[in-house]
């Protein structure tokens, strides 16, 4: 499974992709980026974690989206 979200305008890409390494589930959350022949490669910057801590990393996101809203750095319309 993977999901992809353009995280700027030079079209970079955010991924969520679930995975497996040496039997342990993984979710990788990674920034790709176009190389000189325009295909989209994998950068260093990005993070993986087992996938028994999504339930986590979900709560620390929610919290993080509820802040910045409280901040008036997001609002309700850009969600999607």
């Amino acid at each position: 499974m993977v999901n992809r979200f353009f995280s700027n305008r030079r079209k970079d890409v955010i991924t969520t992709t679930l995975q497996s390494y040496k039997g342990c589930n993984l979710i990788d959350l990674r920034k790709f980026v176009a190389n000189r022949e325009g295909i989209s490669v994998p950068t260093s910057k990005g993070i993986t974690v087992k996938v028994a801590r999504l339930h986590d990393l979900k709560k620390a996101i929610d919290a993080a989206v509820i802040k910045a809203t409280e901040l008036g750095l997001l609002d309700d319309s850009e969600a999607e």
